[in-house]
């Protein structure tokens, strides 16, 4: 007999808990399956929140055949072979099945591209699983067909219809006199994740002594099983998105002493060292920036030392890029400009380039005007002269502003002095 959450997995959507922006009385997935008329889409979420139960509920609801893949273990090799398989069967099943792969993200391009044309065809309707942001692990011509809906961790209601159900209809624990006297600890432990309190009540019934032939679950004895448990840290989960959430503010915040506790959280419960590597060079570069542009060079440099090094070394190196930013003077300018220059972009679309900044590689374009009248700034004293490099129509507009610190200010007064107090 399988494990109680495997024992407990939903069947019919009436059964399934959680997710009602998606599959409630109004819920898109639910009129998709009421009108028959399902296309693909990719369930974006932590684990432990029923992507998996959802699409073999939906293959069940739409009584179509149901492929499964796992990305950890499938190569293109095994898609096509299955997209085969799915060519012959979509004739006797309404013109199409249903494809469901698991960890979608971990897929690489070429995987992802031999999907394309089966989607774009209509042979399989896919459904993907993810933990990670599609919008970063998903190639974009297959994101762009795909719906993306996201999944949120199960609320404390939901945990606890899940926990009276296994209670109540799971045959081996209702053979057991089980007296759930609390329930915050395994609501806590829980952390959204309807597996993993299964797996934790599970646990603890099985480690627990019977009272009188009752066995008697309490806040105590929970935290007294759990704590014992190797599973600290879920990499994949709320707990990995909360920690490294703490783990940027505190940079942000210029707390180094906080900075490296959630750092020692990552690395205590074997969090990839590439993605907090990455998510450094991120900070230096938008919380650090022009106060200190050494910043973005110390991360690049901990996050290639990281790749070459690994566990466990690689602590060092991403403790000392930590410490390093977090203690740094703070500027988001170099942020703040890019987002305003892109509003602009999309509010005045595609001005044109002035004539004197365009290039000229033949004749034709000298003769009309192109790169007519430019000068160049190094034939000129300072290596600068004072001409126009906007569009006509933004002339004077100012997209960077430089904020107080040692750094911007010597910017600030050097493009004071060239620009005639433009950035006052």
């Amino acid at each position: 007999m399988g494990p109680l959450a495997e024992r407990l997995r939903p069947r019919t959507l009436d059964d399934y808990v959680g997710q009602d922006h998606l599959v409630g009385e109004n819920g898109i997935i639910r009129r998709m399956i009421a009108t028959r008329n399902m296309s693909s889409f990719i369930l974006w979420g932590p684990p432990g929140v029923g992507k998996t139960t959802l699409a073999g509920i939906i293959s069940s609801e739409l009584k179509k055949p149901f492929y499964t893949l796992s990305a950890v273990t499938a190569g293109v090799k095994e898609v096509r072979e299955v997209i085969d398989r799915a060519e012959k069967d979509r004739l006797f099943a309404d013109g199409s099945v249903i494809l469901f792969i698991d960890e979608i993200h971990r897929f690489n391009k070429s995987q992802q591209d031999s999907l394309l044309g089966a989607v774009e065809r209509g042979t399989v309707i896919l459904i993907g699983a993810t933990t990670e942001n599609p919008s970063f692990e998903v190639i974009r011509p297959l994101l762009s067909r795909c719906q993306v809906y996201t999944l949120r961790p199960l609320s404390d209601d939901d945990l606890n219809k899940i926990l009276d159900r296994a209670l109540s209809h799971d045959t081996v624990l209702a053979a057991l006199d089980i007296d759930v006297r609390e329930r915050d600890a395994l609501l806590h432990y829980a952390a959204g994740d309807g597996r993993r309190l299964l797996n934790s009540l599970e646990l603890v019934l099985n480690s627990i002594k019977p009272e009188g032939g009752k066995l008697v679950v309490t806040n105590e004895r929970v935290i007294d099983v759990l704590q014992r448990s190797p599973v600290a840290y879920d990499k994949d989960g709320e707990m990995h998105y909360d920690i490294i959430s703490a783990f940027i503010k505190s940079i942000r915040g210029s707390d180094p002493d906080a900075a490296v506790y959630w750092l020692a959280r990552m690395i205590e419960g074997g969090e990839d060292p590439v993605f907090i590597a990455r998510r450094l060079v991120i900070s230096a570069a938008e919380d650090i920036g022009l106060a200190n542009p050494n910043a973005l060079l110390l991360a690049n440099a901990a996050f290639d030392t990281v790749n070459k090094i690994g566990w466990p070394e690689a602590r060092i190196p991403l403790a000392e890029a930590t410490v390093y930013l977090a203690a740094s003077p703070k500027s988001n300018s170099a942020y703040l400009s890019i987002d305003a220059a892109l509003a602009e972009v999309r509010r005045t679309g595609n001005l044109p380039v002035p004539l004197h900044l365009r290039n000229a590689p033949t004749k034709l374009m000298k003769d009309i005007g192109y790169g007519k009248d430019y000068k160049y700034p190094h034939d000129y004293q300072g290596n600068f002269v004072r001409q126009d490099y906007l569009p006509d129509a933004l002339q004077g507009t100012v997209f960077w502003s430089p904020q107080p610190n040692q750094s911007e200010n010597k910017m600030k007064d050097r493009q004071e002095h060239l620009w005639n107090k433009k950035y006052e």
